[in-house]
This record gives structure tokens, C-alpha cells and sequence, in this order.
């Protein structure tokens, strides 16, 4: 229990929190997390009790989507003040399970999800997607929620999760909630909190860049000179290396020659050590 919020550390007796929170006919929600939470995490919570009612948060640093060289070992930790900020969202079960009761000795089963993780973040993050898609399936199907909440700040995370639910036939409906930013269009993330003053002062150019790239290809023009224009104000920001600025289709992340569909304009880039994402919609004009 932290702070009135009961906890649950392994599936059995997760099942078991599920099943009392169903009582009566309740829909149940999963939002999945890393922990280190912040309004955006907050706001999935909310968006999870105005759809379900009953929410399940879990809370797991998963080790199989960490690279050698990043930052697993460092990133924050505090179990405390996570449970104490959900149990006043009003979230009713935190699920924080140890690497032992998700991975159990001689755990050999990954989940690959194919093209949508071999594009943008894939290169760069060998091994991540399979990573992110085996645990979420686990997390899926041991909680059995009726929907589940992600944020889309990790466009490419939702597109993959929401395919590979329905190849696998996991009846939670996959749910993406708008990104969250700061006042000055900086989205919201956990590791915002690696960044210098100077280099948070900064990182709102990768928002700003993104929204001038969406205006500019959403008429329909040919999107490289777009991209190659971003991608120099990026650099001429401080932002190094430019894993990538790319314009997308919003279902398949299959690169775009020209808006002509719905689509999703997308960066990563290294502001210092700090690894930023960010993504916009962007909808052809008729």
C-alpha cells in the first residue's frame, strides 16, 4: 500500500486486483509506465477513469528495451512518489511487478513486430521495439484490461502496440492520448530532467521545427527539400547527432514523398546527452 494506493508486485495477484475491481460490472483500464512520472502520465490516468472507470497502473523499468550505453541504470527511480502522485489522480492499483515475476529463469519469448519497428527509432535503438513489444504483451495479457492508454509522444511505441494487438487478438482496445507539453511546446518526458538549463532552454526548437514542417508539406509539395530544411535548423540549434526528421504515413510510419493522407512528421535528436523525440499530425489541405 502507498499512500492508500494498494500495490501488486506479481500476475497472479494481479489477476486476483482485476477481478475485485470488475465487481459490479466496472470496466478496467491499464496505463503502462516506467515510472519518474509527470502530468502527461497524469493525464493518461484521467483519460483512463473518464473511459473505464477503474484504473490499473503499472509501474516496471523493463531492462530488454535498453541498448548497451543507455541509460537504464540511471533512470529515475522512486517508487514513493510515484504511488503517492497516482493515488491522488484517484488511480485505484498500482502493478509493480519485480524483473523476476516478468522474467522468470529461462524466459526465452520476444515479440517482433516487423516493419514498424525496422523504420525512424529502430536503427538507433537495436533491439528497444522487440523489447517494448514483449513486455506490453505481458502487460496486456496479464492484466486483460478493457483498454489501455498511451501517450503519443512515442508515436512510433503506439503504432507498433496497436499492431500488435490486433495480429495477436488481445481484446484491449489500444487507446493513444495527445502528447503533453510545456507551456513552450517542449513534450513532456521523464528524461527532460537529463537536460542543462541552457539545453532545456533550447529543446523547444525540435517542436517549433516539427510545426513548421508539418505547415510546409501539408499543401502537398515534394517533403525532402522540407526535411532537409528542418534538419539544418536542428543542427544550427545545437542539436547533434540528428538521428532523424522524417514525414510519415500516421498508420504504416512508411516514409512520404508527398502529403497526400493522413500523416505524422517525426524527430530524434541528441541535445547534449539527452536523446529528444517528438512527433505532429499532419493532414493534406484540399
Amino acid at each position: 500500500m502507498t499512500d492508500g494506493l494498494p500495490v501488486v508486485r506479481d500476475p497472479a495477484a494481479l489477476r486476483s486486483a482485476v477481478a475485485r475491481l470488475r465487481a459490479g460490472g466496472a470496466r478496467v483500464a491499464l496505463v503502462p509506465t516506467m515510472g519518474a512520472l509527470h502530468d502527461g502520465h497524469i493525464v493518461l490516468v484521467r483519460a483512463a477513469q473518464a473511459s473505464c472507470g477503474r484504473v490499473v497502473v503499472s509501474l516496471f523499468v523493463n531492462p530488454t528495451q535498453f541498448g548497451p550505453g543507455e541509460d537504464f541504470a540511471r533512470y529515475p527511480r522512486d517508487e514513493a512518489r510515484d504511488g503517492a502522485l497516482l493515488a491522488a489522480a484517484g488511480a485505484d492499483l498500482l502493478y509493480a511487478p519485480t524483473a523476476a515475476a516478468m522474467y522468470a529463469d529461462g524466459f526465452a519469448t520476444t515479440v517482433s513486430v516487423g516493419r514498424l519497428a525496422a523504420g525512424l527509432c529502430g536503427p538507433f535503438r537495436p533491439g528497444h521495439f522487440q523489447g517494448v513489444a514483449t513486455v506490453v504483451t505481458k502487460l496486456l495479457v496479464q492484466c486483460a484490461a478493457d483498454a489501455a492508454f498511451f501517450g503519443e509522444k512515442d508515436y512510433q511505441q503506439l503504432a507498433l502496440i496497436r499492431r500488435l494487438a490486433r495480429d495477436l487478438d488481445i481484446p484491449t482496445a489500444i487507446e493513444g492520448v495527445a502528447t503533453v507539453r510545456d507551456a513552450d511546446g517542449l513534450a513532456l518526458s521523464s528524461r527532460n530532467a537529463y537536460l542543462s538549463p541552457e539545453e532545456r532552454r533550447v529543446a523547444p526548437v525540435l517542436h517549433r521545427t516539427l510545426a513548421a514542417l508539418a505547415e510546409a508539406v501539408a499543401g502537398g509539395a515534394d517533403t525532402a527539400p522540407a526535411i532537409a530544411a528542418a534538419t539544418d535548423r536542428l543542427a544550427a540549434a545545437g542539436f547533434a547527432p540528428i538521428d532523424y526528421v522524417a514525414v510519415c504515413d500516421a498508420e504504416t510510419l512508411e516514409p512520404l514523398a508527398r502529403v497526400d493522407r493522413p500523416a505524422r512528421v517525426l524527430a530524434a535528436a541528441r541535445l547534449g546527452t539527452t536523446r529528444l523525440i517528438d512527433n505532429l499530425a499532419c493532414l493534406p489541405r484540399r
